[in-house]
């Protein structure tokens, strides 16, 4: 990957269900552009990797270990490795930056979306 990209030329992968994410590849660090479908759930899971983020659009129903709290544009989380958490959002959808370190090299198998033919529909940043 280069080091000067812009968000709409990198490839999307399908991390889960009705979750597209494009990613920011570092050698330490993998920084994460995830739209989540409208009424997506993401279900319990952990991983090694510390995860922290920021709702850019719309609403999400983060549980970490047994904290719960609904965030909107501005809320952000943190999660410490191995700590088990899950995500859903509203009817809207949502748009969110995550960041993890080490790098989340369990993403390379992920497949891409869309294709030249198909594009995959990406809603961040607007205007684009």
């Amino acid at each position: 990957m280069p080091n000067l990209v812009d968000l709409a030329d990198i490839t999307p992968i399908q991390v889960w269900h009705n979750v597209v994410a494009r990613r920011v590849q570092g050698e330490k660090l993998t920084l994460a552009i995830v739209q989540l479908a409208p009424n997506a759930v993401v279900p319990e899971h952990r991983h090694a990797n510390e995860q922290c983020g920021l709702v850019i659009e719309g609403e999400v129903r983060f549980r970490i270990g047994d904290e719960e709290r609904l965030l909107g544009p501005g809320g952000t989380w943190r999660i410490i490795g191995d700590t088990p958490h899950e995500v859903v959002t509203g009817p809207e959808g949502a748009v969110v930056i995550d960041a993890f370190a080490p790098a989340r090299t369990d993403w390379d198998d992920r497949p891409t979306v869309g294709t030249a033919d198909e594009p995959a529909e990406l809603v961040w940043p607007r205007g684009r």
